[in-house]
């Protein structure tokens, strides 16, 4: 829930188209004017970005209209277009506090601003910040069957508590309901950190479950009426930091139906681990009032350093889903601030990636993820690299040392698809200019993947040590000696987006990406590349 500066950290953080589906949270039956819904872009069109478009802003990405973006709120799809809302802060850098701003999208591709929905500052219990919304079919909370209704933390004097909004236009305007807050800070010294309400629907215990981000702990509380809420349990993990924005839900295992398991998801800080802030995950059993998980440590949803305060939703009706759809905040609080100024001051959100839970080593489930196939809509037809295949069934190149061509494609905004097999390290560099903006390194010998950033701009030096890092993953061991990595790289200005071997890593970074202008790729040794394509990708934000 983290929402935008002052002078403490807290009031600081403070599928293709056919596959678009309802949720079971969104059951809304009311239609949303035909004026709003944008249009989806000829694929035939150019792929450059608008005249006079902020060289700061990227283009496929989700973005602000104006000054600083950080949280996303999980999604609903109501009157046939998901209504995605986030923090945002449009007095910054002089005025604090966060609002819900709103984007509706007809395939969670192209979007379009909806304005502000939740104002801050609305009464004494101060701004909004992040929580969660659902639809009230039954209106069983007394404010109108179909109402929607959103769950978020304020924050006045440092105190926080959850408040409850109530929405009878679509989504597009909250006002308070009476009565709030809905839960009380209840006052105690572990109590500080007290936020982040995510409520979900526990169908098989005919509940709702409210999920709070408490410190070191998360809590449970559940309700039939979502006005009084019952604490239930708390789930506690002591070497990962504060945690904020949880999330449970409940998918198959390696795509068994027999094998359902719940999963705890938390953002979190992974210094413990040599990590940074990221999106931790465990699985185990949800019986209704208690999450016991099985034993295994702490997975992470991404590896690169900027993936934060992620929401999953179900992508359809399905009562049980077999994926979800996930996005989160494209920046970290250890240079957010500082990156930026101006009427855009920054912030994005990932893409919509399809999650899915899978047997990892050792036989520890873990969550993999992987690009939305409805990204397709705006992505122009790949084209070969410089010489290299342009798919796998082309023949391998095999070569040694630097490989450099130029920009393949006519936009700034691409994808990049490479299949490379190699036992020596080699390297992908994104030039923008001169200096390598953003760097993928694999290292067969030790079965790492990392993304740096190291000579990516001038004010590195004010970024710190966590933009300077090399951000590292590990890759799954192979049967033969030579590593073949399967890797696509999402290439937008102030963003890298890269999944490895079908997503069972990816690493997400800000960058200082601004116009790439050539690519290099560079090897030890000898290299056979089988694939290697670029695909432009148009903007993504529509008037």
């Amino acid at each position: 829930m983290t929402t935008q500066p002052s002078l403490t950290r807290r009031s600081l953080l403070g599928a293709g188209l056919g596959a678009v589906g309802i949720t079971a949270l969104a059951a809304c039956t009311a239609t949303a004017p035909d004026d709003d819904v944008p249009p989806v872009p000829d694929a035939a069109g150019p792929f450059s970005r608008p005249a006079g478009a902020d060289v700061d802003r990227p283009g496929y990405h989700l973005t602000p209209p104006s000054h600083w973006m950080n949280d996303p709120q999980r999604p609903l799809l109501l009157g046939g277009l998901w209504h995605l809302w986030y923090l945002h802060n449009a007095d910054h850098p002089h005025g604090n506090g966060t609002e819900w701003r709103l984007a509706t999208s007809p395939d969670l591709v192209t979007w379009r601003d909806g304005g502000t929905s939740i104002r801050k500052y609305v009464d004494a219990l101060g701004d909004v910040e992040s929580g969660s919304a659902v639809v009230d079919g039954d209106g069983v909370a007394g404010l109108g069957a179909g109402a929607v209704l959103a769950f978020a933390t304020q924050q006045a004097d440092g105190v926080q508590r959850q408040s409850l909004y109530v929405s009878h236009d679509v989504g597009r305007t909250f006002t308070p309901a009476p009565g709030n807050p809905v839960i009380d800070n209840p006052g105690t010294a572990q109590s500080r950190d007290f936020r982040d309400p995510k409520v979900i629907r526990d169908s098989a215990h005919d509940q709702w479950v409210m999920l709070l981000a408490e410190g070191h702990r998360l809590g449970f509380y559940t309700s039939t009426d979502l006005r009084t809420w019952t604490y239930r349990s708390d789930w506690s993990v002591d070497d990962l930091g504060t945690l904020e924005c949880p999330d449970l839900f409940e998918l198959e295992l390696d795509g068994d139906p027999s094998r359902r398991t719940w999963v705890l998801v938390a953002s979190a800080n992974g210094q413990s681990q040599g990590r940074t802030t990221g999106v931790a995950h465990w699985t185990g059993v949800w019986d209704g009032t208690r999450f016991t998980g099985d034993g295994a440590p702490a997975r992470w949803l991404d590896h690169g350093p900027d993936f934060y305060a992620a929401v999953t939703w179900a992508p359809d009706d399905e009562p049980r889903p077999s994926s979800r759809w996930c996005l989160g905040w494209l920046d970290n609080w250890a240079y957010a601030r500082s990156r930026r100024s101006g009427s855009f001051a920054g912030g994005a959100q990932s893409v919509v990636r399809r999650v899915r839970l899978v047997t990892g080593p050792g036989g520890v489930p873990r969550l993999v993820s992987t690009p939305l196939d409805a990204l397709d809509v705006v992505t122009g037809p790949p084209v070969p690299m410089g010489g290299m295949p342009s798919s796998p069934s082309a023949v391998p190149v095999p070569f040694a040392g630097l490989h450099r061509f130029t920009r393949p494609t006519p936009s700034d905004s691409m994808r990049l698809d490479l299949d490379i097999e190699s036992d020596a390290p080699y390297r992908l560099r994104l030039l923008d200019g001169d200096a390598a903006s953003a760097t993928v390194t694999v290292d067969p010998a030790h079965l790492r993947v990392a993304v740096d950033r190291e000579s990516a701009s001038p004010a590195t030096g004010v970024l710190g040590p966590t933009w300077t890092s090399s951000h590292v993953a590990d890759l799954a061991p192979q049967p033969r000696g030579r590593l073949r990595t399967r890797m696509s790289l999402l290439v937008d200005r102030g963003t890298l987006e890269c999944f490895v071997d079908d997503g069972a890593v990816c690493l997400s970074a800000a960058s200082g990406l601004g116009e790439v202008v050539a690519i290099e790729l560079e090897a030890d040794g000898s290299v056979l590349v089988h694939a290697a394509t670029a695909a432009p990708i148009r903007p993504v934000q529509l008037a």
